[in-house]
């Protein structure tokens, strides 16, 4: 049992299902005039305050979205909540409150679920968004957090996918590449620990990629730096599954076709200096690799000059009309090499 290998650990059956819920939670605060009934009753209550409501989910489920075998537990708490907010970002809405469920085994005693729950709290407090409610269960095998994001705009401020139009630009927040790579270099240290336990993990100098893999950031800043600007995206996606997948995604639903310029395509240069040192391509991990979580956004051609010199944004392309399809033109050559659609898919990849 439980108990009799770690005396210290406390299992999860010594609180029940209820009683966890109200420990993992109880020193959670609110921040948040529109949370009116949160957590201990039978539902949550939000008052939108006469604004739109905008609600997304994500399930993380260990083995397909991450390996515990080097994923910190508080880390993975912070990122879950992360990856939502990111969607509400997209919408250029305001989160503001989260559901939280979480199915678990026998083998994870209540310390490392709050873990978890630190790191939920620390994105609530950063991001001042109210944890209002959630679940727990059992699980047969692995852990699964599930959580529900919701967040509250005007409908004149809100941007869907469908908006671009031939000729608008096309731009990315911040760089690309840097969470993928910063996966490899886990799975290279976790493979090498695997085939030897007493080799120390060679992490020193990928601190940037490693963050942004572990420890992402949504970009609920950029509602702000838009509205500054005087600009409205005429369509927005975040970018989770790749800049190519999500270019497609904004191409599907606008019904436009894109050009991605290669050397406008934003990287660190630690991205690249990792992905030479991986035989990778750097391009491709930006194009493919996904987890950034930047915002890809398209805006009219009259609003270039309030945004092309800012250091958040880069214009890497422009719409074109939907005939004429969806390229990267390569570097120098100008030649047009097809964007596809080879990013993260959970039915299609296997685990981290």
């Amino acid at each position: 049992m439980l108990e009799d290998k770690n005396p210290e650990l406390t299992p999860i059956s010594h609180y029940g299902e209820f009683g966890l819920i109200k420990h993992l939670t109880e020193t959670f605060s609110f921040e948040n005039s529109s949370t009116e009934v949160s957590i201990g009753d039978d539902c949550a209550v939000i008052n939108p305050e006469g604004q739109k409501v905008v609600i997304t989910t994500d399930v993380l489920a260990e083995g397909v979205h991450f390996n515990l075998g080097y994923v910190p537990l508080k880390h993975l708490g912070y990122k879950a909540v992360v990856v939502n907010l990111s969607d509400i970002a997209a919408m250029n809405a305001k989160p503001t409150q989260i559901i939280v469920a979480l199915a678990v085994s026998s083998r994870f005693p209540v310390e490392a679920l709050e873990e978890i729950y630190a790191g939920i709290q620390l994105a609530c407090k950063h991001y001042k968004v109210d944890l209002v409610g959630g679940d727990t269960t059992s699980s047969t095998s692995g852990l699964v957090i599930t959580i529900t994001a919701v967040g509250l705009e005007h409908s004149e401020n809100m941007v869907l996918r469908n908006g671009a139009k031939v000729n608008d630009l096309l731009v990315v927040t911040g760089d690309l590449g840097g969470a993928y790579l910063g996966l490899q270099i886990l799975e290279r240290e976790h493979s090498v620990f695997l085939a030897n336990p007493n080799m120390q993990p060679e992490m020193e100098g990928y601190d940037y990629i490693l963050e942004k893999q572990l420890k992402p950031e949504a970009r609920t800043d950029i509602k702000k730096k838009l509205a500054e600007l005087d600009i409205k995206p005429t369509s927005m996606i975040d970018v989770s599954d790749g800049l190519s997948s999500e270019t497609l995604h904004l191409s599907d639903q606008s019904k436009v076709g894109f050009r991605i310029y290669e050397e406008k395509i934003p990287m660190d240069s630690l991205s690249i200096s990792t992905a030479e040192e991986l035989n990778l391509n750097p391009v491709m991990c930006a194009l493919n690799g996904g987890e950034d979580y930047e915002l890809l956004f398209t805006i009219a051609p009259a609003d270039f000059e309030k945004i092309k010199n800012h250091p958040d944004f880069t214009i890497i392309g422009h719409a074109v009309d939907l005939e004429q399809g969806n390229f990267l033109v390569a570097r120098g050559s100008n030649e047009l090499v097809a964007l596809n659609a080879q990013g993260w898919d959970a039915f299609l990849n296997k685990g981290n």
